[in-house]
């Protein structure tokens, strides 16, 4: 199997996954969003309760959020000949009893998310978020992992962000150098990638 055929496989079965039925109390809806050869992965940990209906994405507060990091337009973040987005988990994982967000569950990862990154043909990889940079960058200082970016990741470079959560605000108080340094450099790499000049 060619790696086109295997790359369209593995995006019908994440569109059709069930794994977490169970696990959830409701009925999974995986999203999938990119092709083989988007120039940048974007990995976070699970899409929100938002994204679970609209099935788009990032299409809440923290994407707006984002793409201001990014300093894109919208058209732009969602163009996927430029973004491949996913994460951990391709489904909203649901509430536990203290009504937070459940942590994705990692079978997710291990099953689909190791081979998009086998498969995907991308430029860089930004990793979002303490959870998904945790399981890609096991036992490593989270803050020095965001500081020490780019990293390497199947041999690219990987820059690696907070949560662009409000409920992050603890940690970019502690940061706030996170924006004249990290963002900024960021900030040229997508630039240069969205104009063709890198």
């Amino acid at each position: 199997m060619g790696k086109i055929e295997e790359f369209d496989k593995l995006r019908e079965e994440i569109k059709n996954c069930k794994i977490c039925y169970n696990y959830f109390g409701f009925p999974p809806k995986p999203y999938f969003f990119g092709c083989i050869d988007s120039k940048i992965m974007q990995i976070s940990q699970a899409p929100s309760k938002r994204v679970h209906y609209s099935g788009k994405p990032f299409d809440d507060k923290s994407g707006e959020r984002l793409r201001k990091w990014y300093g894109i337009d919208e058209k732009t973040f969602y163009d996927e000949r430029i973004f491949y987005m996913t994460s951990l988990s391709h489904c909203y994982p649901g509430k536990n009893k203290n009504n937070q967000d459940n942590k994705p569950p990692l079978i997710c990862a291990k099953k689909y998310l190791l081979r998009e990154i086998k498969l995907v043909n991308n430029k860089i990889y930004i990793i979002v978020g303490s959870i998904a940079a945790k399981f890609l960058f096991p036992n490593k200082d989270f803050t020095q992992l965001v500081f020490d970016s780019p990293k390497k990741l199947n041999n690219k470079p990987a820059y690696i962000l907070p949560h662009p959560s409000p409920q992050n605000i603890k940690w970019f108080k502690q940061n706030p150098e996170f924006y004249n340094i990290c963002l900024l450099k960021l900030r040229k790499m997508i630039k240069e990638i969205v104009n063709g000049t890198k």
